[in-house]
């Protein structure tokens, strides 16, 4: 006989989307189950953790969860540029420290985690519409009976695949990383590094922790290349291209592999008691490919808008679609205008980056965040055209805009 549960609202992955959405469901006052599949929250690192200074204030997180970032340093095959700040605008998360946190925040406010929880199917009722799902536990068998589902399982899309409403990513990200002791690094400085013996289609990286620990990694857009990442990795690192080559003796800690959603917001993210948030809905920033801050807070609009429906008895596509309205009106112009911005660097040469940082150091430090993050908003767009009569940043403007 399978263990059988019954809960009001099951959220579906223990990442950072699924534990806000849980956190918020809770606190609502609602039954919440909180599935994930390995033997402890963020047991796999699967990020290079990059965020932004201004949301981890919004979110709550303790100052213990993260290395603050002031400098911006950006190396091509022949050019380098760093903008520097007074003040620190983005960060490098301790992914695991902050998905750990992220997770007891839910389970304070009442919701149930269940760790080595496999989901393998999805349950339905007569109309065919998700009402639980089933896995094997540590216990066997064991089935979910919910309300809603919220799928919150990243970009494999557990739920929404079992229910049959998406197919897997054409286009997304493939990223690997060392975190890695070093001899010297600034705290205080990140590094991107773009060209053909980089990454043929995207970005290598070093991003400091604190306490001499970096991270460096690669990564490559698919289809667009068909380069291993973690191969590339090995190169770079062996060759010490770069500012690589500046940290001095590397002492390897742990290896980091993940996968991150490209395609755009192309998916519908709210069905007959279903949400899908964070990867499985497609909400990354294509420019870096950072999405940790977008699951956060959607998987805290997405527990409060699925409880308030729970309450009302009413968990119906047209009862759930205020979430999807909330997140849409926040940053699918944004993500748009970041896309053309990615194709235009996809297709750069490596001379045509050189000259491409040369663009890029012409912005302040806080007209760099707001790019950088995808934040396209028309009056920040309006000032960066106003700041910089220059051409090549009226371009830029131009190309985000839509214009010709």
């Amino acid at each position: 006989m399978p263990e059988e549960h019954h809960y009001d609202l099951v959220v579906v992955g223990g990442g950072p989307a699924g534990s806000s959405a849980a956190y918020t469901a809770a606190k609502n006052g609602i039954k919440v189950a909180l599935l994930e599949k390995e033997s402890t929250i963020a047991e796999t690192v699967r990020t290079s953790g990059v965020t932004w200074i201004q949301n981890i204030k919004e979110f709550g997180i303790p100052d213990d969860c993260f290395n603050p970032i002031k400098n911006f340093s950006f190396c091509s095959p022949n050019n380098e540029v760093t903008i520097s700040d007074t003040i620190p605008r983005a960060a490098v998360l301790d992914v695991r420290k902050t998905y750990r946190w992220l997770a007891n925040e839910a389970e304070q406010c009442g919701a149930d985690i269940f760790v080595k929880m496999n989901i393998k199917n999805v349950i339905k009722n007569e109309k065919g519409d998700i009402v639980g799902v089933n896995g094997v536990g540590p216990n066997g068998e064991t089935i979910f009976h919910s309300k809603v589902v919220i799928d919150a399982s990243g970009f494999q899309s557990t739920v929404c695949k079992a229910m049959g409403f998406v197919e897997q990513w054409e286009r997304f990200g493939a990223g690997a990383e060392y975190e890695m002791k070093v001899e010297h690094v600034d705290s205080e400085t990140w590094w991107l590094m773009v060209g053909q013996e980089y990454s043929p289609a995207g970005y290598a990286w070093i991003f400091p922790l604190g306490n001499n620990i970096v991270r460096i990694g690669v990564g490559v857009g698919k289809p667009e290349s068909n380069v291993d990442p973690t191969q590339r990795l090995k190169e770079i690192i062996d060759k010490k291209l770069g500012p690589i080559k500046k940290l001095g003796k590397l002492t390897e800690i742990e290896f980091h592999y993940g996968l991150i959603p490209n395609d755009g917001l192309s998916r519908k993210t709210v069905f007959n008691n279903l949400i899908l948030v964070g990867d499985s809905a497609g909400q990354a920033n294509p420019l870096v490919l950072e999405g940790i801050r977008y699951a956060i807070k959607f998987g805290r609009v997405a527990g409060k808008v699925a409880s308030d429906a729970i309450k009302s008895g009413k968990t119906d596509k047209e009862s759930l679609y205020p979430y999807e309205e909330n997140w849409r009106k926040e940053i699918e112009s944004k993500i748009k205008s970041a896309g053309k911005v990615q194709d235009r660097w996809i297709g750069l040469t490596d001379e045509e980056w050189d000259k491409e940082l040369d663009i890029i150091k012409e912005l302040r430090p806080e007209e760099f965040i707001d790019f950088i993050k995808a934040d396209f908003g028309l009056s920040n767009m309006i000032k960066l055209a106003t700041h910089h009569p220059k051409l090549a940043v009226r371009q830029l403007f131009n190309l985000v805009k839509g214009k010709k």
